[in-house]
């Protein structure tokens, strides 16, 4: 048993090197290779947010991050080589990215389940934060799976493709639609910032700086996050930060958005985003229904036709 179950392993991962393009996305892909993967992928999930409720934050992060560098295809995981400088010292993951010994231990744990390397980095990542929403309080919603993995990774990449917290609207707005996402879908996958934290880094300006801030709110934020030093000290993306809700919207509407380009989204000029973020405020259900299509349509961001693809048997490096 172990022998055929070893020569499995080599032949998935001598096939998946040969794989010349993006897989066709499915729902059910795994029902027959692995019918263990999915439950076994939200069960690591779930035992790491019992752990640390914001890990959910960060693996909806990683899966977002994955999607907008050249398709979801599992680059953001990948170590540094001789021949890449990948994606994880970029500008918008250096010393932030984060869940990567989740994946690590997601991965060990379906290679065993399903005996042998079936299931992709790119799928765990998108199976993770599907999960992780849901945990958290939010809605579940069906996961396309079937990615492969890229074997290469670009910094320049995800530095051009991610977008910054410093954007204003119109360049939020041009980074989506640069990658088939509308408005709508702009104002919806931000809701994401429901949960989790961001670094002082990337609030200081807007707390020190902005006019469009809530006073009171801005005096918060300074008296955690210093003018000089302090960059890694964490401040709560809305007022629920554990919980899966509408808040943030709530926030949005009374000028407390913490970075720069969560306040872009709502200006008070009674835009079309504006008036999105007003519906999202007074409508959680709405919200947490459209999140979970916007999800699945970032999701679907493929790698370009020809880009060499594979199934990795460790997320962080190329087989």
């Amino acid at each position: 048993m172990a022998a055929k179950q070893a020569l499995f392993v080599c032949f998935i991962a001598f096939f998946a090197i040969a794989v010349p393009a993006f897989a066709h996305l499915h729902p059910n892909f795994y029902d027959h290779i692995c019918p263990q993967a999915l439950p076994t992928i939200r069960s690591i999930v779930e035992k790491a947010i019992e752990r640390e409720a914001r890990m959910g934050a960060s693996l909806l992060r990683l899966h977002f991050h994955d999607c907008f560098v050249n398709g979801c295809d599992g680059s953001v995981l990948l170590d540094d080589t001789e021949t890449f400088t990948g994606e994880k010292t970029a500008g918008p993951n250096f010393n932030s990215a984060r869940g990567f010994e989740v994946v690590d231990e997601i991965k060990a744990a379906v290679n065993q389940a399903c005996y042998g390397n079936v299931v992709s980095c790119a799928d765990i990542l998108a199976v993770a934060a599907r999960d992780s929403v849901a945990l958290l309080g939010g809605q579940s919603y069906e996961v396309l799976v079937g990615r492969k993995d890229s074997r290469t990774a670009s910094k320049d990449a995800a530095n051009n493709n991610i977008p910054s917290s410093v954007l204003d609207f119109s360049g939020l707005l041009s980074n989506f639609q640069s990658h088939g996402l509308s408005l709508e879908d702009l104002v919806i996958l931000s809701g994401a910032h429901t949960i989790g934290f961001a670094q002082c880094t990337f609030f200081r300006n807007r707390a020190y700086n902005e006019t469009n801030i809530d006073p009171h709110f801005a005096e918060s934020l300074r008296s955690m996050c210093p003018p000089t030093g302090g960059d890694t000290v964490l401040g709560p993306l809305d007022e629920s930060e554990k919980k899966f809700d509408t808040v943030y919207y709530d926030g949005l509407l009374q000028q407390k958005g913490l970075l720069h380009s969560d306040q872009e989204l709502f200006k008070g000029d009674r835009s079309a985003s504006d008036g999105l973020v007003r519906y999202f405020s007074g409508n959680p259900k709405a919200f947490l229904a459209d999140f979970g299509a916007s999800m699945v349509k970032m999701g679907n961001l493929s790698p370009a036709e020809g880009s060499e693809v594979e199934i990795r048997m460790d997320c962080r490096k190329v087989n």
